[in-house]
């Protein structure tokens, strides 16, 4: 895995000097609430996952990226997505979690917390007003926990849940000639044995100010994020996070 990230790099390396980058520092900074759907399930290492009816959340997302001139230094973007979902569930069978066992029948209370941070280094391949292009990588720190608890007893079992998982990361925007509008699409993507994960967003975007000092941009579009890991800290999840979201971005 180590020499497909080092291959990777090094190939991105070796395009960026044709890179139309930012002629003078670039920075971008954007908020979002997105309107998802959370599925899925998880469960011990070990042991059988237990799906969840987990319910429509809104959650939120900020961003941060700074772009510059330099050649072969790579651009830095920042992403917090808060993924704090809530979910019940009445057994048929028998569910053990972290050594804990829960019998058939048991109604379950689920808090699952997979918020996280996006580290993402990329190379603007293209970048002019009709098309643009990133490619590089990037890492997703999980920071939460699992909270479960019989709702008929004082049973319950709290776990953390930590790690970095790094994927491939890309960007494509296509703008509409003198109408302010543009399309893009944007995600990163991981897949190793057992464990997948992805995340993306399609959509539109408008710029509804644009000068010399600062550019304003209204945003909305359908983001999907699938987080399905194979003993990390012990866990194992399969869940699917998926559903509209809209925000505004700032270009300085």
């Amino acid at each position: 895995m180590k020499k497909y990230v080092l291959a990777a790099a090094v190939s991105l390396a070796t395009m960026a000097p044709v890179a139309q980058a930012d002629t003078l520092l670039g920075l971008y900074v954007g908020a979002e609430g997105w309107q998802a759907e959370p599925e899925g399930s998880f469960g011990s290492k070990g042991n059988a996952q237990q799906d969840f009816s987990f319910e429509d959340e809104t959650l939120t997302s900020y961003y941060v990226a700074l772009e510059h001139p330099v050649p072969l230094i790579p651009n830095v973007k920042l992403r917090y997505t808060e993924m704090d979902v809530t979910g019940d569930t009445t057994l048929v069978d028998g569910f053990e979690f972290q050594d804990i066992n829960f019998g058939a029948g048991t109604q379950l209370y689920t808090e699952t917390d997979l918020t996280h941070i996006d580290y993402v280094l990329y190379y603007e391949i293209f970048d002019n007003d009709t098309l643009s292009i990133d490619l590089g990588l990037s890492a997703k720190q999980f920071d939460g926990d699992f909270y479960i608890t019989d709702t008929n007893s004082d049973a319950m079992v709290r776990t953390d849940f930590s790690g970095f998982v790094p994927l491939a990361y890309g960007r494509a925007q296509v703008g509409l000639p003198f109408t302010g509008l543009s399309v893009f699409a944007e995600g990163s993507m991981f897949a190793l044995d057992d464990s997948s994960v992805h995340d993306y967003q399609v959509g539109v975007e408008w710029e509804v100010i644009d000068n010399l000092a600062v550019d304003v941009a209204v945003r909305a579009g359908y983001r999907s994020m699938l987080i399905e890991l194979d003993d990390i800290d012990d866990i194992n999840t399969d869940i699917d996070v998926s559903g509209p979201f809209a925000g505004l971005q700032v270009h300085f």
